[in-house]
């Protein structure tokens, strides 16, 4: 443990043996549904696609939604990945070592591992469009939260870097509608 804190080593064990004990549990039904979802969160594909639906089946209201939503995603990817990532440093868990099952696997992103880019933009969609759109929230925040958990479950993220960026991208999705 790095940080000299015993109760951010604490935390970090918790986080480690979480990661471990999601890599170890057999779920081969549920494994490729979250390898294929993660994969489809890939470049904020689920939520261009998302928007693509409700600008062109939702009338105005649609639109705005789709608007606000992917703003909310700008911000969201813009503090992450140049403002968070880069002081967290946090490397990305060793697949490996924990075992997670190859049908699982994903491409490992190159980037750092804290926060979850991939959970931060989902919710920051979710929050920006469905604050809009209030109809749209809930589906959209429990793709969200399954897009985050699929990030575990495929060994890229220790389960704190998805609840890190999932909070991080709801509390942007509110600071992006301010900005609009």
């Amino acid at each position: 443990m790095v940080s000299g804190q015993p109760w951010l080593d604490e935390i970090e064990r918790l986080d480690i043996a979480c990661y471990a004990a999601i890599a170890s549990t057999p779920t081969p039904r549920l494994d490729r549904a979250m390898s294929r979802l993660s994969s489809a969160a890939d470049y904020s594909r689920l939520s261009l696609t998302a928007a693509a639906g409700m600008a062109l089946l939702g009338g105005a209201k649609g639109r705005r939604a789709a608007v606000a939503g992917l703003a909310s995603i700008a911000v969201t990817s813009t503090v992450v990945n140049v403002a968070v990532k880069p002081i967290a440093r946090r490397r990305r868990p060793d697949r490996v070592f924990h075992e997670v099952p190859i049908a699982r696997h994903v491409p490992m992103p190159s980037s750092q591992s804290f926060p979850s880019g991939h959970s931060a933009a989902a919710f920051a969609f979710a929050g920006g469009a469905g604050g809009v759109l209030p109809a749209a929230s809930l589906p959209l925040h429990v793709l969200a939260g399954t897009v985050a958990y699929s990030r575990v479950h495929t060994g890229v993220h220790y389960p704190l870097d998805a609840i890190a960026g999932s909070v991080l991208g709801a509390a942007l999705s509110d600071v992006a509608r301010r900005l609009r």
